[in-house]
């Protein structure tokens, strides 16, 4: 099956070459040759038929039936070696004798990406960037940092379904206004609510959705943005020496995602023009697409997989930017003892103060003093366990807004009803 699969040789010496994110050229690892990756256009055949891929029929007896569905067989052309992956998987490396393969067949056709954003960072980058991670953050267990186990790293690009649209968006809040005054012994407070309308035109430029069903959707989000304007031609060039997969989620399966983020981005974007309120609350966003497009791109990606008392931590690093998330372990004793440190610290110190500086000292100061230690510390833990989390899905579409794009064209603030409450005051 050597027909299918694509290797890029050197022509000074015949060894495979391989993408170098340092120099953007493709090299040869023997004899230093370096080349553009446009020039491999000529290897790769022509791309533009969708041709089969034989899928293996058996594996071998061992193998169950429902083991071999969707698993391919090629073979190396530089030692012969068969070469097996899963449906998705359009590059790899041999693993007899370590040559960059390319499996043409899941380039082809409507498979073949448009536009591919090569490695920046290398694999002693992405090391340095994890060391970075775990060392940089508090409260990480000391026995994590010294013994966990890198499993494996690997230079992976990931397929992305990425969307430029132009949106007609109607954004409806729940404003809110308050003012609190004092009669003798009662406070007063009055509260107004208002129904307040944006509508108009709203644009966003290359926001992605991973197309891999295997990529966790909210560790690809964080490590967002890439730099779409720094993408190229797709070439396979790019891929030698790396793993690629093709997409597994069609254009209709992400697109629930792309339109949640517009839309949120819409109403963050339209949120800037509402003044004048002490809350402001989205009560319905509505987005219509004037105009859309999509790019199938494959975006660099270096994922890192550590164990820990037989806990599996996966990392993953932004190959363009070098932007490094994955979450931590947390020491819960330290992290517990430096709270409760903190809320003995501020109670004891308020309520000496309290008790030195005040004639008329009673319990209730205590209580006062409790209640903001409490408070403090609840958010020196909040904040502290929060640093260790980096991977989470990713709020609208901020860093794909397209600059002045948005246009107000219809707006209201109607007033809806106010409440008043009243609340003794004991002045003693």
């Amino acid at each position: 099956m050597s027909e299918d699969v694509i290797n890029h040789k050197c022509p000074c010496c015949g060894a495979t070459l391989e993408f170098d994110a340092g120099s953007q050229m493709v090299k040869c690892p023997y004899c230093d040759s370096e080349f553009d990756p446009s020039v491999l256009k000529k290897n790769e055949g022509d791309l533009s038929q969708n041709e089969k891929v034989d899928l293996a029929a058996d594996g071998g007896e061992e193998w169950a039936e429902e083991e071999l569905y969707g698993i391919s067989e090629y073979q190396c052309q530089s030692c012969g070696g068969d070469i097996y992956s899963d449906a998705t998987t359009s590059a790899t490396l041999c693993p007899y004798c370590g040559n960059a393969v390319i499996l043409k067949g899941r380039l082809s056709g409507t498979l073949k990406p448009d536009k591919v954003i090569p490695f920046q960072k290398t694999k002693e980058q992405a090391l340095q960037g994890l060391a970075d991670h775990c060392g940089g953050k508090r409260f990480v267990p000391k026995k994590f940092l010294l013994n966990n186990k890198l499993e494996e790293i690997k230079g992976l690009y990931v397929p992305f379904w990425v969307y430029d649209a132009d949106l007609d968006a109607d954004v409806t809040y729940r404003c809110m206004t308050e003012r609190s005054w004092t009669v003798g012994d009662t406070e007063y407070t009055e509260r107004k609510y208002y129904d307040v309308r944006r509508a108009g035109e709203i644009a966003f430029d290359h926001v992605p959705a991973d197309g891999s069903s295997k990529m966790p959707d909210d560790l690809m989000e964080s490590i967002e943005p890439f730099d779409y304007n720094k993408s190229q031609d797709f070439t396979t060039g790019y891929l030698s020496g790396y793993v690629a997969d093709k997409y597994d989620l069609d254009q209709d399966a992400v697109r629930p995602r792309i339109r949640k983020r517009m839309s949120e981005g819409a109403a963050d974007a339209f949120r800037s023009t509402v003044h004048g309120y002490d809350s402001v609350e989205v009560t319905s966003s509505e987005i219509s697409a004037r105009n859309s497009c999509v790019d199938y791109v494959l975006y660099p990606v270096w994922l890192m997989n550590t164990d820990w008392n037989g806990k599996k931590f996966t990392f993953a690093m932004n190959g363009q930017t070098g932007k490094t998330v994955g979450n931590l372990p947390t020491d819960m004793i330290k992290l517990g003892g430096s709270t409760l440190g903190l809320f003995l610290a501020i109670t004891l110190g308020l309520s000496l103060l309290m008790y030195f500086g005040m004639e008329d000292f009673d319990f209730g100061m205590i209580v006062v003093a409790i209640i903001i230690g409490g408070i403090c510390a609840a958010i020196f833990y909040a904040y502290f366990k929060s640093q260790l989390k980096s991977v989470e899905f990713q709020h609208g579409a901020s860093n794909y807004y397209r600059a002045d794009s948005m246009k107000i064209e219809e707006q209201s603030d109607v007033f809806l009803y106010k409440k008043t409450s009243t609340r003794r005051i004991n002045h003693n």
